[in-house]
């Protein structure tokens, strides 16, 4: 630690001068339990949809999730983008300048809100369709849809302040506004779902209720920032802070556009060619749902970790702390390996009786979905070398690697095996498609984290 750093004022450093690792643990946990909590607001509604409800509306969750991620994507890309370009300023003693991006930031994510409210809601049937979904499904779709797209705008601004609560050096806030949400959202689904009889409205009614109670307790921060102070002119929209907003959140929102891009051809292609296998249209559409979302709880940790590097590298990068910057990435790598492993152990081994959680099917419905879990996710355990990458380029402000990086696995390679592979091998093609991508996805990642590596040991020597 040089003589600058240890007179600066504790005031202006939200971080700390504690070991990389303790950072890592402070800041990736309330990361971890933000992204969980967005994960356990559909998979709680699919758990309990597909007891109350069945197949159908397991189905149906799953043609409505496009609509989920593309609130994550709008979420990340005001959030991160805003919360990064706090920490760098921030980290390099320009107050003024953190004030600017967070009050654009939280102009931005009121503004995409309402917008994609807006045009789900005119365009709703069409665009539903256009996620896949049967004649059978449609119906169970519109009624979930109708009423979460007014928890829209919520949940864009609750996720993406949580990013700048985080990058304010309070965690622990950031992790409670979003756990009593989903803690809400838990309580309420069940009773709207059983007790009341409510069906696909009930499920939806108690996501926009935890929605709209995690967003009010978000808001309270921001008029209680610990290192800033907003003012009117901090919200006053600038083109040039916009800009580089949109910049450095792009890497974790194309992530997520990727996603959804991804979910929507897949639904088309498990709707179309399992039409013509023996498992039908609707079965892979409501296996691959419950799937996804499994899935989603082992990424959240990854993803979470990932995201929970972003004030400490920014930081430590912006101060010209390389060695910090350097060994809290790997830190970091290592856990989302760790954790990978696991979840690898889990889809292999215990593939149906995770499908029994979300309720009963008939043997050819638990066939297709144990082949699916098995064959999709055998390359888990590389999972977790992509969005920690990702993340750590957008960090240190490399935001067009980080771009890059975010769109290995679902454009440039899974997005074409789904559509070539079925052509030859039906709907086993799908399945095939998910660890080739894994794979490739991490060769390349792999290759540039090598790479900035050894340029950040040069910049440690100079």
């Amino acid at each position: 630690m040089n003589n600058q750093s240890a007179t600066m004022n504790t005031k202006d450093n939200p971080l700390g001068y504690k070991k990389e690792s303790t950072l890592l643990v402070g800041f990736a946990i309330p990361c971890i339990i933000s992204m969980l909590v967005t994960a356990l607001y559909n998979i709680v509604d699919q758990i309990f949809i597909g007891q109350g409800i069945g197949m159908l509306g397991n189905a149906a969750t799953n043609i409505a999730f496009p609509l989920s991620t593309t609130c994550t994507a709008i979420s990340l890309l005001l959030g991160i983008g805003s919360a990064t370009n706090f920490s760098l300023h921030l980290g390099a003693g320009e107050k003024h300048e953190s004030e600017k991006y967070a009050g654009n930031g939280i102009v931005l994510m009121a503004v995409f809100g309402i917008f994609l409210f807006l045009v789900t809601t005119i365009f709703l049937t069409p665009m539903l369709k256009f996620f896949g979904a049967t004649k059978d499904v449609l119906p169970y779709a519109k009624a979930y849809t109708r009423i979460t797209a007014f928890g829209f705008p919520f949940l864009i601004a609750n996720t993406g302040m949580s990013k700048l609560i985080l990058a304010d050096g309070s965690p622990r806030y950031s992790m409670t506004s979003m756990l009593v949400g989903a803690i809400v959202n838990t309580i309420l689904d069940p009773l709207f779902i059983f007790v009341f009889n409510m069906g696909m409205t009930g499920a939806a009614l108690a996501t926009i209720t935890g929605q709209i109670i995690s967003f009010s307790i978000s808001l309270r921060y921001m008029f209680h920032f610990k290192t800033i102070k907003l003012g009117r002119e901090s919200f006053v929209v600038s083109f040039d802070h916009c800009k580089k907003i949109f910049i450095l959140g792009a890497s974790a929102c194309f992530n997520q556009i990727a996603m959804t891009i991804v979910q929507i051809v897949m639904n088309n292609t498990l709707s179309h060619y399992g039409a013509q296998s023996i498992y039908g249209g609707d079965i892979p559409l409501a296996c691959a749902g419950i799937i996804t979302k499994v899935n989603m709880i082992f990424m959240s940790f990854v993803i979470g970790i990932s995201q929970g590097t972003q004030p400490v590298i920014g930081f430590n990068y912006g101060a010209k702390k390389y060695t910090r910057v350097r060994k809290t990435y790997l830190l970091a790598l290592g856990a989302a390996s760790a954790l990978s492993l696991v979840a690898f152990a889990c889809f292999q081994i215990f593939p149906r009786q995770i499908i029994s959680i979300f309720g009963n099917g008939s043997d050819l419905y638990f066939k297709f979905s144990e082949r699916y879990f098995r064959i999709y996710m055998f390359l888990t355990i590389v999972n977790g070398i992509q969005p920690v990458t990702s993340n750590f380029f957008n960090s240190i402000g490399k935001s067009q690697l980080g771009v890059f990086m975010s769109l290995t696995r679902q454009i440039l390679f899974l997005l074409p095996l789904i559509i070539i592979f079925p052509i030859f091998m039906g709907i086993d093609g799908v399945m095939y498609a998910g660890p080739i991508a894994d794979a490739a996805a991490a060769i390349v990642c792999g290759y540039f984290t090598i790479r900035e590596l050894k340029e950040l040991k040069k910049l440690e020597k100079g």
